[in-house]
């Protein structure tokens, strides 16, 4: 008896053995997460989709790349939910959508579906992501999501070896890169060496290079900055380790069919198809030049009246409350006052500059400065609006960091003002406004 496995995209796949289908971080959206498109391009059949049957959901962690409740709220409500998430609001937030079986996985336990026995075990960073071990007719299936392993978690499995299918990432995006290319090192494309010393220990006799499978919009820069690796980098530097692993490209809405002694071509899921090239691979380009944030600001909207009042106000005053409930950053650079610029840029290209005064915990709004600025952020009126107001990640917001510190970027003010302590933006505002349709 084969085991079927379907390649939704990104980290989505789907499980079906003895008429028992499960899914695993389902992402039935195109672009989901604000800007991230199916790549290759993919098509949803909604209509078919809230006709679907799962007989569970597994959801990884919290990221709203895995756990987004504009796909959820597609299906049947009576799915049960299993999800790993430290923070129990979640739980309380998928029930409000009006899930009525929701479960949180308890790590290096297991639950039972019908043939399936799936296992959760802990990913390196403990608090946030889980790797999904699944065992059916005889198989070991391990799903390592996008995470990396914890050691433990790394020592069991690779005492089990050979795996009969290992989904891994393949991608080491460049999420904090991007936001300061002036002193970003090129990537070398290599795979991290870690993960190397790891697929050979856990000898997988069938490999999928798993999750990424996004690309940003068509004009985006972000696009060769933000993907080193290509699937010919993954594919090369894995056989050189792994000579008799096969490695299986699967497209989205492509299957497989697994058994103890062959991998075959399985039927397409029928309520997707892929409309883009299924031989499509990522471009790197280390020399290029982004383009400035005037210029990409022209690519979205314009605020209204009262949405740009908002921004104003923030800057103006809720930033200024936000930094001293955030406090002081950790890092020396800041252990002495300093100026901060921050560039508001509408969709003409044009900015509003405001200029801070950062000593300790407290933010002052400044008149001007007679010193140049030590720190420098830039971004786009209506990101900003959407990161306040809709929980946009940090990924999508376009935000550039420009200093001569040699401080991680990721100390910026604003970004920690957006994003530090902050759980559930993104779901706790998908799910207000699902609501507020669904009562109209």
């Amino acid at each position: 008896m084969s085991v079927k496995v379907s390649r939704i995209f990104h980290a989505g796949y789907v499980m079906e053995c003895d008429g028992i289908r499960i899914a695993f971080d389902p992402i039935f959206e195109n672009p989901f997460s604000r800007n991230c498109f199916a790549y290759p391009t993919v098509e949803f059949d909604y209509a078919a989709i809230k006709n679907l049957r799962f007989d569970a959901v597994f959801i990884s962690h919290y990221h709203d790349d895995h756990c987004s409740f504009d796909s959820l709220k597609l299906l049947n409500r009576t799915t049960p939910i299993y999800m790993f998430c430290v923070h129990e609001e979640m739980f309380s937030w998928i029930r409000e959508l009006g899930f009525s079986n929701v479960y949180p996985l308890t790590l290096n336990s297991s639950v039972d579906i019908g043939p399936f026995k799936v296992i959760s075990h802990p990913a390196l960073d403990v608090d946030v992501d889980s790797v999904f071990e699944v065992q059916v007719q005889n198989l070991k299936i391990l799903n390592v999501v996008d995470s990396w392993l914890d050691q433990e978690t790394y020592d069991g499995l690779a005492k089990r070896a050979p795996w009969d299918l290992v989904m891994w990432p393949f991608q080491t995006m460049r999420e904090l890169e991007v936001l300061e290319p002036d002193r970003a090192e090129p990537s070398d494309r290599k795979l991290p060496s870690e993960w190397l010393v790891q697929l050979k220990d856990l000898k997988p006799k069938f490999l999928i290079p798993s999750s990424c499978q996004f690309q940003m919009e068509e004009w985006s820069w972000y696009n060769h900055a933000f993907f080193p690796i290509s699937y010919g980098d993954f594919n090369q530097q894995v056989q050189g380790i792994l000579p008799n692993t096969k490695i299986v490209n699967l497209r989205p809405s492509t299957s497989i069919l697994l058994s103890s002694d062959e991998l075959k071509t399985g039927e397409s899921l029928s309520w997707m198809k892929m409309t883009g090239d299924s031989q499509g691979d990522y471009q790197y380009q280390p020399d290029l030049i982004p383009p400035k944030t005037s210029e990409i600001a022209q690519h979205f909207s314009k605020l209204d009246q009262k949405q740009t009042s908002e921004v104003l106000h923030y800057c103006n005053h809720g930033l200024i409350e936000k930094f001293r409930e955030v406090g002081p950053s950790a890092d020396m650079f800041f252990n002495k006052p300093r100026i901060w610029k921050l560039s508001l840029f509408d969709q003409d290209g044009k900015s509003t500059d405001f200029i801070y005064e950062v000593k300790d915990d407290v933010l002052t709004l400044l008149d001007e400065s007679a010193c140049p600025p030590d720190w420098n952020t830039e971004i786009i009126a209506s990101k900003l609006y959407s990161a306040l107001n809709t929980g946009e990640s940090l990924t999508s917001l376009y935000l550039r960091v420009k200093k001569d510190a040699d401080v991680e970027v990721i100390e910026d003010p604003l970004i920690r003002c957006l994003f530090n302590g902050e759980f559930g933006s993104y779901q706790k505002a998908q799910l207000a406004r699902i609501k507020k349709e669904e009562s109209l």
